[in-house]
């Protein structure tokens, strides 16, 4: 029996116990809140399901069933949510800022929806508006979210054991295999065929394998070396927060964890994520006054460029002095694709439409303008009111999740807020540099744990709203 075949078998086999058994506790249990644990568990391996599924079959059908089988459990959740409340009408809706700033945003995004703007066709739109709305429901599913201590540890437990298996496979990929995961997985037919994207660079892959001089950038079973490098940003903020809040004996194994991270970034070599790694570090240690990050900050900073100059093949060695430097043709990419994004905000302020700028797959190429800054993105097609919106969500979200790690008397909602506010502070660096919302687990994933912070959020401000009444009285 071919590989392809048996890993066909296997993979259909996990993705539908895994989908079926999430819709069996929500449907017949009530838990609508379980559909996170499937995204968590599936999402890292999606793209490389699907070329797999494409390579054994060669069926666009099939490989559109599992396509779709993401937003089928958030779709199937929000509607058992809805289902399981008697009285919806009586549902206690106490909106927060960043419900506020998300709910204009993705109605703005409606608006363009159904306005007559820009060059792309509705099916298009649509495709486009469905990429900005399904990680909004996420989010609000997490605004809704009660779970327990076990449950919040089962989701820790997922995105530990997606961290430690991502560098295990970096690790075969780097000294087993001598390449790409992605040049067995069937990635190259999978985009030319499905996505029409023709085989490009050395390894005949896409460019975002390898770096200006042709080293290798591995993306172990993700989607590319740039989805790595921003998901493993959770895995290194999730173990942190672990580290930190527990007994000496055990904090080994989270360690352990963030050494994993830290090994899958160098394999990337995401000069943007390797920035927001450090950014990150020093955000935690200024926002929640743990100073000795900073000292580990600098050491880390300092053994890398140890590394670097004295332990680096010559490829990587030129790979950091050209990007210290702007000296390679990708930051002038960069450079160039900001421009003509701000050119075109300056030219037509209110927005060009959806489907009009970005790496999202309904973009058609000879209309896209700009497309590697995801404040830009959003920018160039909602206009600055729409860029705006996005900035003003994911700063609150944020500085909400700060409050609750700060506040909340439960640990692990705490440790989940933790990797909320310092996640998405870590990748404000990426989104200047890539379409990092199209990276949906960590950015779905993050979305979610953003709404569960700001529920515990709305839950100390009413609490704390109460004993002044019960003051004053």
């Amino acid at each position: 029996m071919p590989m392809s075949i048996m890993l066909l078998i296997a993979i259909t086999f996990a993705v539908a116990a895994g989908f079926l058994w999430t819709v069996q506790q929500m449907v017949f249990n009530g838990k609508w809140t379980y559909f996170i644990f499937f995204l968590a568990a599936f999402l890292p391996f999606y793209i490389s399901s699907l070329s797999i599924v494409f390579l054994a079959t060669r069926s666009p059908l099939l490989v559109s069933l599992f396509q779709i089988s993401k937003e089928v459990i958030v779709l199937i959740s929000g509607l058992v949510f809805i289902i399981y409340q008697r009285k919806l009408v009586n549902y206690p809706f106490r909106l927060q800022s960043t419900d506020w700033f998300m709910l204009a945003f993705i109605g703005l995004a409606l608006i363009f929806l159904f306005l007559p703007i820009g060059q792309a066709s509705f099916i298009n739109k649509a495709l486009y508006f469905k990429s900005i709305l399904i990680p909004s429901l996420v989010y609000l599913l997490g605004r809704n979210t009660q779970f327990g201590d076990l449950e919040l540890k089962r989701l820790f437990q997922i995105i530990f054991v997606i961290a430690v298996s991502a560098f295990l496979v970096n690790l075969v990929e780097n000294f087993l295999l001598g390449a790409h995961l992605q040049q067995f997985t069937g990635y190259a037919l999978f985009n030319q065929e499905i996505n029409d994207i023709e085989p490009q660079g050395n390894y005949n892959l896409t460019w975002t394998f390898e770096t200006t001089n042709a080293m290798k950038r591995l993306g172990s079973f993700f989607s590319d070396p740039l989805e790595l490098a921003s998901s493993v940003l959770m895995g290194f903020a999730a173990g942190l927060i672990w580290f930190l809040t527990t007994e000496r004996a055990h904090q080994w194994k989270y360690l352990l964890i963030m050494l994993c991270c830290i090994g899958s970034l160098v394999f990337a070599s995401s000069r943007a994520s390797f920035a927001a790694f450090f950014v990150m570090i020093f955000f935690v240690a200024l926002v929640f006054k743990l100073y000795k990050l900073i000292g580990f900050g600098f050491l880390s900073l300092i053994l890398f460029v140890g590394y670097v100059v004295f332990f680096a093949s010559d490829d990587f060695y030129f790979f950091v002095v050209d990007t210290l430097t702007l000296a390679d043709t990708s930051s002038i990419g960069h450079v160039v694709e900001w421009v003509l994004a701000l050119d075109s905000m300056v030219a037509n302020p209110l927005g060009i439409g959806l489907a009009m700028s970005g790496n999202f797959g309904s973009v058609s190429e000879d209309i896209r303008v700009g497309g590697e800054n995801q404040f830009l993105i959003y920018g160039v097609q909602l206009g600055w009111i729409g860029m705006l919106l996005y900035i003003s969500t994911l700063f609150t979200g944020i500085w909400n999740s700060i409050f609750v790690f700060k506040n909340s008397d439960n640990l692990n909602l705490a440790r989940m807020a933790f990797v909320a506010g310092t996640v998405k502070a870590g990748l404000l660096l990426p989104l200047f540099t890539a379409n990092v919302e199209i990276y949906t687990y960590v950015s779905w994933v993050s979305w979610w744990m953003v709404g569960l912070s700001v529920n515990e959020y709305s839950r100390i401000k009413l609490e704390g709203l109460e004993t002044k009444q019960l003051l004053k009285l």
